[in-house]
């Protein structure tokens, strides 16, 4: 009997040996492998990097001038991002970095206008910001810009005018602008301002109206200011005009759907791996009534999923025109340099429709635009859109 114990614990012992070798051997063919495969990937990569370096090297040594080295890197990074053939990823620069926080932010710093070179050389105002001071100063669309303190635009240039208009708060920025026929200098003061991406009114008594521009972090606030306001009036309906949106931050159009969805999950993002996540969702708090939402070609990214979550969580109705199609989904990352890196990292659709991507979402009423109209004046009168959109309703 003692025999047959020990015989019998020396054969565990040997049988455990065998095992670890065995476990040994095969751990380490696979550890091996992976360390090779390991080294090939770094070999391939140094090849890569030494077509770089030959270009470098060659330019360094026959380029006719001192080289920026601030501007190649920005370049290489930007070449390098460029490369994956995707137009909405891209690296930034340290101050476009910061331009974009700020564009996200909904707050902005300057006179609050856009503008765009005319043939004559001068700049046209397209655009003029509410609430900005360039408003409050009286500067109106189609104005031109002809002097930027004493100095000609014409002799300045576009991009130095442009960086003459831009300055820091407080501080006084002189424009001579042009209208008509006569010309009137205008000083007025660069302040920190909301941009407006909300606007609201009453189409009649019953029916609502909403304009979204983008989806920005003040723009929930300015929604639900607006959203409250027609509905203390005791509107009936509302349209929601989404054309020309394209787009803007995620967690900003949850907030804005969030109080008039039904409670559950209302879209999911997809990633590299397969995997899905929650993209939106909604609490148990919700609008139940009839809903039109204005899209147009423009309409992209944030503002399409706007459109196709209220169309397939409360039977809106869109009207307009196919929608651009954007349905993938960026993250922008700040890196060590000060920059940053915006990437497309997933497709996302609502839970009860196909993804977008690439196809848009068709208006369930289509309605041609008049080009002539100017959409920002919400009148149904000029705009056959905003007009068809009202039809439905009623």
């Amino acid at each position: 009997m003692p025999l047959n114990k020990k015989i019998s614990i020396g054969l565990t012992i040997s049988i455990a040996a065998l095992v670890a070798a065995v476990t040994f051997i095969i751990t380490s063919f696979f550890t091996l492998e992976h360390f090779n495969d390991k080294v090939q990937a770094v070999k391939e990569k140094a090849q890569k990097y030494e077509r770089l370096e030959v270009i470098d090297t060659y330019i360094r040594d026959h380029y006719y001038t001192e080289l920026d080295e601030d501007a190649l890197m920005n370049g290489m990074l930007k070449g390098y991002v460029a490369g994956l053939n995707d137009p909405y990823s891209n690296y930034l620069t340290p101050e476009e970095y910061q331009k974009m926080k700020e564009k996200e932010s909904g707050q902005t710093v300057g006179i609050g206008v856009s503008v765009m070179l005319t043939q004559e050389g001068v700049m046209e105002v397209v655009e003029v910001q509410k609430g900005s001071p360039a408003e409050k100063a009286g500067l109106q669309k189609g104005d031109l810009i002809v002097e930027v303190g004493e100095q000609s635009v014409v002799e300045l240039g576009y991009e130095e005018a442009v960086a003459l208009v831009r300055g820091e708060e407080g501080t006084r920025v002189t424009l001579t602008i042009r209208r008509g026929e006569k010309e009137r200098i205008y000083r007025i003061v660069r302040q920190s301002f909301d941009l407006l991406t909300v606007e609201s009114k009453l189409l009649s008594r019953e029916i609502g109206y909403i304009s979204i521009s983008a989806f920005r972090e003040n723009t929930p606030e300015q929604f639900r200011t607006a959203l409250d306001a027609l509905r203390a009036n005791g509107v009936k309906s509302i349209i929601f005009d989404v054309r020309n949106n394209g787009g803007g931050l995620l967690s900003a159009l949850q907030q804005v759907l969030d109080p008039m969805l039904p409670e559950g999950i209302i879209a999911t993002a997809t990633y590299q791996d397969g995997t899905s996540e929650t993209a939106l969702e909604s609490d148990a708090e919700e609008l139940d009534i009839p809903m039109v939402v204005l899209i147009n070609g423009q309409s992209a990214s944030a503002a399409e999923l706007f459109a196709a979550s209220l169309r397939d969580f409360q039977d809106a109705t869109l009207v307009g025109t196919t929608s651009y199609g954007k349905g993938i989904m960026q993250i922008t990352t700040g890196l060590e340099d000060g920059g940053g890196l915006t990437l497309t990292i997933a497709t996302y659709q609502t839970t009860r429709s196909e993804c977008y991507h690439g196809v848009g979402l068709v208006p369930d009423v289509e309605a041609e635009a008049n080009p002539e109209a100017d959409i920002t004046a919400i009148d149904p009168e000029t705009d056959p859109q905003l007009a068809k959109a009202m039809e439905v309703l009623r």
